[in-house]
């Protein structure tokens, strides 16, 4: 058995050696270990603070991939006001910036230009170098504390490097940003859904930052860039350059695009060499950041009420091009939404060249009132694919007509539908259109879920085409068909045995991601771990009612109709045995939660709420381990009603009506006190 000293030292080495990988890989591009022994470690120190919680630091590693639920934000003074900057898109003011700032310094200065990422700005607290709070810029003097959901961006040190010049505390000033491929997959995901898109990057990062569990936060990967530096510590740097670099070299991001400039032309070469370089980024930026690069030249020139007088945002102009509209292509995604997308006579835009642009549904071309050969304006901005934004009338030939959306289906020909409340018109042929039955596949082998090696993208879609595979369980039948894949044109030995082995270790993937994988709409990689979690197996989800899918925790109503609907599908149940069959993982493995107490036995609940001592997941676990049901609706049935703070009207008038007990969190645990089976020291290992 070792001892607590030992269990503590393990825990310091992986936590130091999990955050030296993350630092190589974030920050140097270097992957020191293969992604399987970096999960491996991580998946260890895990284990060790779930035995250990006493002995688990502040800013873990697994801090990373969240689980914290915040029922409210708190709100913080900012130390050093968050002032904004004054914006320009005149290089004649910036010119008078420029000579402002020689009538005060005379000429021997210098500026630094920073790209201006667009992001949400956040303050970060860093104590001993360690991370320990981060705050919204709110109205500049007081913003709110986010402290859990910041530890979960992947390239923000929650330790920094140690160094000599490093203050015993001071803060950091930057740029919280959703990466535009996220951004595009979100999007996408999202119109899959025929939910609502985001308008842009931005925000999208905000409303990450928003969120209440932190799982959720990690899930959306986000990432930051660190632009300032302030202390208490006077005379630590002399100038903003040198303080980037001694933020880059404690381990923060530092984006290495900043330049110091010696004079107003180098500034302004910076600026116009960015113009069209920044579409090359993966992190939408709308302008250039220009500041006095010395500190105390900084407090000569001080500050007016909103901003300071040493620095200027010079924002570029949106990317606009006009260009004629040809036809309307309608493409079937793998939920059988169909969406138009515009076919343009090429035009240069934004560091490329653009022959397709978005139009999301039929809302937005009645909206636009589009119509064949309109002369129409382009524009890209913070978007991955340009979208259109408006039509030039004054070119419309006199006998054009409005677009009429189409009726049928464009690769099967089935009638369309458009559910209430849903902007996009759908295929329901889920079972014969093509181009849903290839999405699937696609999306099945994908990396988000069983990530099989040797069959990508193309070569299932390929597979698809040849009538190889239809669903996929057809996918575990390949093995046996090997004489035909050898036949295949572009298909090596050992392509198909890399394939095969990828295929067979697939059965190994955890049931969460299987869970994934199988496209169930509105269920994405966090519902399905959360419903894996709850249910364990399967066959408990399958059985599961609508109901009570909707009480497990960030499920709800449509998605719980979702489910159920898919399970009830007689042609998903084969699904689900042919995969069973072959191997698959449908099972949660490791112990379950150990039962407590049979003291709620014959008892339904329903959660409803924010609650201020646990998340509705942990009150959710002590009611089942203690013998009692979670429900997601109110009936003459229910036992009781648990009341938490911001609960819906609706639900307290129905239980009300009929005469369904409303109770608290706290009524709710005193009726789980703690005995011999049920200790408090117990209770508090399961939560934590």
């Amino acid at each position: 058995m070792p001892t607590t000293e030992a269990i503590q030292q393990q825990i310091q080495d992986l936590t130091e050696r999990l955050h030296h990988l993350n630092y190589q890989y974030y920050q140097r591009d270097i992957s020191e270990v293969p992604d399987q022994e970096f999960d491996r470690l991580l998946a260890e120190l895990q284990d060790l603070e779930k035995q250990y919680p006493a002995f688990a630091l502040p800013n873990s590693p697994t801090q990373r991939v969240g689980g914290t639920i915040t029922k409210q934000f708190p709100t913080a003074l900012h130390r050093y006001p968050m002032l904004s900057l004054g914006n320009t898109y005149s290089e004649a003011d910036l010119r008078e910036f420029d000579d402002r700032v020689r009538r005060t310094l005379g000429d021997d200065f210098a500026y630094v230009c920073e790209l201006k990422f667009d992001g949400v700005a956040m303050s970060l607290t860093y104590e001993n170098g360690q991370l320990t709070q981060g705050v919204t810029r709110g109205d500049g003097t007081r913003g709110d504390v986010v402290t859990n959901n910041v530890r979960t961006i992947k390239n923000l040190p929650l330790h920094l490097r140690a160094a000599s010049n490093q203050p015993p505390e001071f803060e950091v000033r930057g740029e919280v940003f959703m990466p535009l491929p996220v951004f595009a997959e979100l999007n996408a995901e999202r119109e899959e859904n025929g939910e609502a898109l985001l308008a842009n990057p931005r925000n999208a990062a905000s409303g990450a930052l928003k969120l209440q569990d932190s799982a959720l936060v990690a899930a959306r990967r986000l990432r930051f860039f660190a632009y300032s530096f302030l202390s208490n510590t006077r005379g630590t740097f002399a100038t903003h350059s040198e303080s980037l670099n001694a933020l880059h070299a404690w381990g923060l991001p530092v984006s290495d695009t900043w330049r110091l400039c010696h004079s107003l032309d180098e500034v302004l070469a910076f600026v116009h060499e960015w113009d069209k370089k920044r579409f090359t980024l993966p992190v939408a930026t709308d302008g250039i950041v220009i500041k006095v690069d010395d500190f105390r030249q900084q407090e000569v020139l001080g500050y007016t009420a909103k901003s300071p007088r040493w620095a200027i945002a010079y924002k570029y102009p949106a990317e606009k091009a006009r260009t004629r509209l040809n036809k309307i292509e309608y493409n079937v995604g793998r939920t059988g939404a169909v969406t138009p997308v515009a076919q343009l006579d090429p035009v240069p835009l934004a560091g490329t060249v653009v022959k397709r642009a978005s139009v999301h549904n039929a809302n937005q071309i009645a909206a636009l009132d589009l119509r064949l050969n309109d002369m129409v304006y382009v524009e890209k901005g913070g978007e991955i694919i340009p979208k259109i934004t408006g039509v030039d009338l004054s070119a419309r030939p006199a006998d054009s007509q409005p677009i009429q959306y189409p009726t049928e289906c464009p690769s099967c020909g089935t009638p369309l539908i458009r559910p209430e409340g849903e902007a996009h018109f759908r295929c329901p042929n889920e079972r014969g259109c093509p181009p849903q039955l290839k999405a699937k596949l696609e999306h099945y082998v994908s990396r988000k879920a069983l990530n099989i090696d040797g069959l990508g993208a193309e070569t299932v879609g390929r597979f698809f085409d040849l009538g190889l595979v239809q669903t996929p369980a057809d996918i575990y039948d390949l093995p046996q068909r090997r004489t035909e894949l050898v036949q295949l044109e572009r298909l090596g030995e050992k392509s198909i045995q890399n394939m095969l082995t990828g295929i067979e270790a697939s059965k190994q993937v955890p049931f969460d991601r299987v869970l994934f994988g199988l496209g169930i709409r509105y269920v994405g990689e966090t519902v399905a771990e959360k419903l894996v979690n709850h249910y364990r197996t399967i066959d408990a989800m399958m059985a599961a009612s609508m109901t009570e899918l909707a009480a497990v925790s960030e499920v709800g109503g449509v998605i719980a109709e979702s489910v159920a609907a898919w399970f009830q599908d007689d042609a998903n149940c084969q699904l689900i045995e042919r995969l069973r069959a072959a191997g698959v993982q449908l099972i949660l493995t490791g112990e379950p939660p150990k039962a407590l107490s049979d003291r709620l036995a014959g008892l339904t609940f329903v959660l409803s709420g924010v609650f201020e001592q646990h998340s509705r997941d942990e009150l959710q676990q002590l009611i089942q381990q203690n013998g009692g049901k979670v429900t997601g609706s109110i009936s003459k049935k229910l036992s009781y009603l648990v009341a938490g703070d911001k609960m819906g009207p609706s639900k307290r008038e129905k239980a009300t009506e009929l005469k369904v007990p409303i109770i608290s969190e706290t009524d709710l645990l005193a009726m789980i006190p703690a005995t011999e089976d049920t200790t408090s020291e117990l209770v508090d290992d399961i939560l934590h």
